[in-house]
């Protein structure tokens, strides 16, 4: 991985532990961007010509990746959007279970609209305390995060298959912004019926662009009757009218989401697995050496898995220390969050640590 953080300028002058805020740009990314835009300058409405072909190839790239088809790929600007756009078309009787503290994105989503909410505590139970308040409210809903922002909690996948086994009439939102591209992961055998994920973290895709991927029937079952009928007896084409159209209605930026195309590719490339292995390694690392200092939480220490993201225990003093030390971190919640990915190293985790052990003096 050595040659590849040569392609990533901001390393060269910072220890960057800030993915889960933003994932990086890289050169050969910037030359793909620059020559797009060449393309548009020269080709004008001609070269806006293809823009369908390379959404199709996008969608197909991204059934690939990810284990779904393409029929079931839909493009959104973002998960928040799209997420939104989802919850707008539901009935609004339905009970939805949230993680009490998840992303705001996600939660907000659900409380803004007029369903009936209830929450599963995020702690070392987190699986048992799912269980235990679907099993207790019988709900409709299930919205969540499958990596906590802020402390890097990750749920068991396992558990979800399980538990949409148990209960096959429950609908499984999940938002992977913080998941996708740190592992192998196969969205038609997982029990989850709608994910969706924003480019700009993990997948190095920039801003501007991402995906919500439905299993097969889920798109049409979560589909207002009203657009569905309307739909049907327009006069449109199905451009305008398809049921992924209500999530890509107007034009779809082909400089954003071919950038999305680019670095799948990137990620494919290196290949999904030896991804996993680098971030898992690194992670195992950091988590060691990090309850060493006793700065991480007890409950995060206890769990079997865990992502990149870790919580340190500190304040804005702190931060600012690391700073100034060109560690690029953020606050989050009640300490600081570190995340890491590919382009990080072991040495990159020892500075941070040999800074912590100085401030701490």
């Amino acid at each position: 991985m050595k040659n590849l953080r040569k392609e990533f300028p901001v390393l060269t002058n910072h220890t960057y532990l800030n993915t889960a805020y933003s994932g990086l740009l890289y050169d050969s990314l910037l030359e793909h961007r620059q020559e797009h835009d060449l393309d548009f300058i020269i080709g004008g409405s001609m070269f806006r010509e293809n823009s369908t072909k390379l959404l199709n190839n996008l969608r197909n790239t991204i059934a690939g990746f990810f284990g779904s088809s393409s029929n079931n790929v839909v493009l959104t600007p973002n998960f928040s959007l799209g997420i939104n756009t989802v919850l707008n078309g539901l009935d609004k009787r339905l009970k939805v279970v949230l993680l009490d503290n998840d992303y705001p994105s996600v939660n907000f989503a659900a409380t803004n609209k007029e369903f009936e909410i209830c929450y599963a505590k995020i702690d070392v139970n987190l699986e048992q305390n799912i269980s235990e308040v679907v099993q207790q409210h019988n709900p409709d809903i299930l919205l969540f995060s499958v990596v906590q922002y802020t402390n890097g909690v990750l749920i068991d996948l396992d558990f979800i298959k399980e538990l949409k086994l148990k209960n096959p009439n429950l609908l499984i939102i999940a938002d992977a912004t913080q998941f996708c591209g740190t592992r192998t992961f196969d969205f038609d055998s997982s029990g989850i019926d709608i994910l969706g994920c924003s480019g700009y973290k993990w997948l190095l895709g920039g801003y501007g662009n991402g995906f919500l991927l439905f299993k097969d029937e889920i798109l049409l079952k979560t589909t207002p009757e009203s657009y569905v009928k309307a739909a049907s007896a327009s006069i449109y084409d199905k451009s305008y009218t398809s049921l992924a159209a209500r999530f890509e209605s107007g034009h779809l930026d082909t400089f954003n989401f071919s950038s999305l195309q680019f670095s799948l590719n990137k990620l494919s490339q290196i290949g999904i697995s030896q991804i996993e292995n680098q971030i898992q390694e690194l992670s195992e690392y950091a988590k060691q050496e990090l309850s060493k200092l006793q700065l991480i939480e007890e409950s995060v220490i206890q769990r079997k898995q865990h992502s990149s993201i870790y919580n340190i225990k500190g304040d804005q003093k702190l931060y600012n220390y690391l700073k100034d030390n060109d560690i690029i971190t953020a606050l989050r919640g009640t300490g600081i969050r570190i995340s890491l990915h590919i382009y990080n190293s072991i040495e990159d985790i020892d500075k941070l640590i040999s800074v912590l052990h100085k401030f701490q003096k």
